[in-house]
């Protein structure tokens, strides 16, 4: 039987989010027989720490990453609204998954984090494909969920769109960006 390894996790530290806690992700990995499991918080890294010691100390490999806030049209720096498709605004960001595959891939991602919060913060701790590209060595990006950089224009029927960005980002990250 293959194993399999979930590589998209909140935890409590994903506000408004998130309701698991640390110790029953933990716990799930070790009953099902996980040898890895992922936690990317929104746009946050609160509980990596914490993550990575108990996750080490149940035997199972830890995959620190985060859920980034990715301004894809625009700045970071940019404090604007965009029009949806119903007719209100929100403000311009997509989601990507971001994994360290190493140290230097754990101290970018806390850099990516930090600029997202002293830089990006608009609603929400934004990064940007600047800073993706600056700060990208030893990290590993996945295209995420419904909200995605890609999946958020298919939803809309931009299949241009969503292969444009699945390019930008196949630049950015290499062979290191899976959809």
């Amino acid at each position: 039987m293959r194993q399999f390894v979930h590589l998209h996790n909140h935890s409590h530290y994903s506000l408004l989010d998130g309701a698991c806690r640390i110790d029953d992700l933990v716990n799930a990995a070790v009953e099902n027989r996980m040898p890895a499991v992922a936690l990317t918080d929104h746009g946050v890294m609160f509980g990596a720490i914490e993550f990575y010691k108990k996750a080490k100390k149940a035997g199972v490999k830890p995959i620190v990453g985060m859920e980034a806030y990715i301004v894809t049209k625009g700045s970071r720096l940019e404090k604007t609204m965009q029009a949806t498709a119903t007719g209100g605004k929100r403000a311009s960001y997509h989601h990507m998954i971001l994994l360290a595959k190493n140290q230097q891939g754990y101290r970018n991602l806390l850099k990516l984090c930090t600029i997202g919060h002293t830089e990006g913060f608009y609603y929400k701790p934004r990064i940007d494909t600047e800073v993706l590209r600056q700060y990208r060595d030893g990290i590993l990006g996945l295209s995420a969920c419904a909200g995605g950089v890609l999946s958020a224009h298919l939803i809309n029927g931009r299949d241009a769109e969503a292969y444009e960005a699945a390019e930008l980002y196949k630049d950015i990250l290499g062979d290191d960006f899976y959809v």
